[in-house]
């Protein structure tokens, strides 16, 4: 596994956390909207591996306008869960690349 899908899964159990109704808001408002400061560098963050390892990066876009939402009560929390729903689809799909990588391309030279 590498470290793009591993972020992926952290961020993503994170978010489902956060989505929890409720819960997740009362620990958002206890803690002065810091939760949310927090994922937004952490989904930065994974953003930047992911684009250097070329991996997908769906859903640490979508978690970025998570983490600027959510703050809005009910849009925040819908928000976390689909959040959650695309990192951990983009982390199980895997990479993008194709799947006959391996195959030497003559035409190209390499």
């Amino acid at each position: 596994m590498n470290l793009s899908r591993l972020l992926k899964i952290i961020t993503g159990g994170i978010e489902a956390f956060l989505g929890i109704p409720f819960l997740g808001g009362a620990i958002i408002l206890a803690s002065a909207w810091g939760p949310l400061q927090f994922m937004f560098v952490f989904h930065l963050i994974t953003l930047i591996i992911c684009i250097v390892q070329k991996e997908r990066f769906t859903g640490s876009v979508l978690g970025l306008i998570t983490s600027i939402v959510g703050y809005l009560p009910v849009i925040g929390m819908i928000m976390h869960i689909v959040t959650a729903l695309v990192l951990f689809f983009d982390a199980a799909r895997g990479s993008k690349k194709r799947k006959n990588e391996h195959v030497i391309d003559v035409r190209k030279g390499y």
